[in-house]
């Protein structure tokens, strides 16, 4: 089974790529009486004419997350129009630690994939809340951004995003590392294929494409997040071994510990197998230092209570 918590957009749109893909059974956990209930509902109508053969039910209920082995932790205040990421530190963590008692209570083998922004610090906080190992504890936020990026290349290049190989490390924020020198097309790197000033249009459509659909719709981003969700979930459910970008926790990979950063990793059974370190030059370092000094400084912004 893979548990949901939280019924708002980003949870949705997960249940809903989840369940065409037929991955496995879904709870949807929310604290708004009837929301999941009802969202359940209206999914399981939508299944049954299509034909799918998987079961969505919703509750307010945490016990009935017990057995999943994957729990989708997208709950949280989102991001308004004019609201950076870090700014929803403190609303946040308070949310965060209150799940990761819950998950840890009735889900305590699961792998743990968690969107709450700002978030790399909530990634930080869910490991700390927990005590889970490193590996079952993952932040998503990579796929989005290298998934943007890949749609800005595709966009200059005129082929398909499916051609491109994007790569986007360091914070899921401002500070956010596009690395185009090390994104390619079948194998060319983008700084040969494009001139200098469309790079760098390229990575600025990067870091502001989620303020970009903020300002265009009045709330944050559903879709995308929705199905990178489902395709880590089925990495880790059909143990495919596959590289993500993704927040994991570090312990000396790039230089740095106790700190969660986006970075490739292998997703399969059980969660993180590997961290990848990427060959950066010396002005990457520099640049990926920053950004994390910038997540560094998120997660000082942890009242220190929920760190205990």
């Amino acid at each position: 089974m893979i548990a949901i918590i939280g019924a708002g957009r980003v949870g949705v749109a997960a249940a809903i790529y989840i369940s065409m893909m037929e991955l496995d059974d879904i709870v949807l956990i929310d604290i708004i009486k009837g929301r999941p209930q009802g969202e359940a509902l209206d999914l399981a109508h939508a299944l049954s004419i299509l034909g799918k053969s998987v079961s969505v039910t919703g509750s307010n209920d945490y016990k009935d997350i017990s057995g999943a082995d994957i729990v989708l932790i997208t709950a949280g205040f989102p991001r308004g129009p004019g609201m950076t990421r870090e700014e929803l530190v403190a609303k946040n963590a308070e949310v965060v630690v209150d799940i990761a008692r819950k998950v840890v209570e009735y889900a305590p083998n699961s792998v743990n994939i968690i969107t709450t922004n700002p978030l790399d610090a909530m990634v930080y906080l869910l490991y700390k809340a927990t005590g889970f190992p490193r590996e079952r504890i993952i932040g998503f936020s990579g796929v989005l951004d290298s998934g943007r990026m890949k749609y800005y290349i595709s966009r200059k290049l005129s082929i398909s995003p499916a051609s491109i190989e994007a790569i986007v490390i360091g914070q899921h924020g401002e500070k956010m590392l596009p690395l185009p020198r090390l994104s390619t097309v079948m194998g060319k790197p983008l700084t040969e294929i494009l001139s200098e000033n469309d790079v760098e249009e390229i990575t600025k459509e990067t870091i502001q494409a989620g303020a970009r659909i903020i300002e265009l719709r009045g709330y944050s981003s559903s879709y995308g997040p929705g199905a990178g969700l489902a395709i880590m979930s089925e990495a880790v459910k059909k143990d495919q071994n596959k590289v993500f970008l993704a927040s994991a926790c570090l312990n000396g990979e790039y230089g740095y510990k106790d700190v969660c950063v986006n970075v490739p990793v292998v997703l399969g059974k059980g969660g993180i197998k590997k961290i990848i370190e990427l060959p950066l030059n010396e002005k990457e370092k520099q640049l990926l230092d920053e950004s994390v000094d910038a997540i560094r400084k998120n997660i000082a912004q942890i009242p220190p209570k929920y760190l205990g």
